[in-house]
């Protein structure tokens, strides 16, 4: 009696596995975003730019992106030595402007290191504007110093702004993000290193 339990126990664990692992060959993993596939850039959408497999790529669409939005000059800089900056264009103004662009999980948040490569790029390259883009979000302290020196954030949802306006042939409104004014922050430090912080209205 107890070796026919013990079989009956063996064969409905080997049901559930193979159950599981069939499961498991179903399920389609997520597909990684192709080279390839900036052939045809505008299908390329915000699902496309999560699945890209390195930063490298988000360079190369950005400055796609740039180009098929008007900004011919815009070139992508090398990959060892880009001293901070990883697409240079020049705006519509006659201005050259820098991207440090960033894609990571939206879990992650962008912090200081990125406003400090930009703004640090820009006397190299002679830049009178400064960008970073993400597909995620930035925290309060790299808002806060980009704020003071004057380095434009674009978020996620101003990525997605640019992609769908750019998508609907609304080129000049995607343009207009890009070009828009920082936010500008006034701080100044007290002896006590306190920090006083006042935000204009984001436009």
């Amino acid at each position: 009696m107890d070796y026919y339990l013990i079989g009956i126990s063996v064969l409905i664990i080997i049901f559930v596995l193979i159950g599981i692992l069939l499961r498991i060959k179903r399920s389609s993993p997520v597909t990684p975003f192709q080279f390839s596939n900036f052939d045809d850039i505008k299908n390329i959408g915000i699902e496309d730019i999560d699945k890209m497999q390195d930063g490298i790529d988000f360079e190369i669409y950005l400055q796609r992106l740039l180009i098929e939005l008007g900004y011919h000059d815009a070139y992508k800089t090398v990959n060892s030595r880009d001293f901070g900056a990883d697409v240079v264009f020049t705006d519509s103004s006659g201005d050259r402007a820098i991207i440090q662009a960033k894609r990571y999980d939206t879990n992650y948040q962008i912090g200081l290191d990125a406003v400090q490569q930009v703004y640090t790029a820009k006397n190299f390259y002679r830049a009178k504007k400064t960008l970073v883009i993400t597909s995620t979000t930035y925290t309060d302290s790299s808002e806060t110093l980009a704020g003071v020196n004057g380095v434009l954030l674009l978020d996620r949802s101003d990525l997605i702004e640019i992609i769908t306006n750019y998508q609907e042939g609304r080129v000049e409104r995607a343009k207009s993000i890009i070009e828009r004014e920082p936010r500008v922050i006034y701080a100044h430090f007290e002896e006590d290193a306190s920090i006083l912080i006042k935000k204009d209205i984001r436009l």
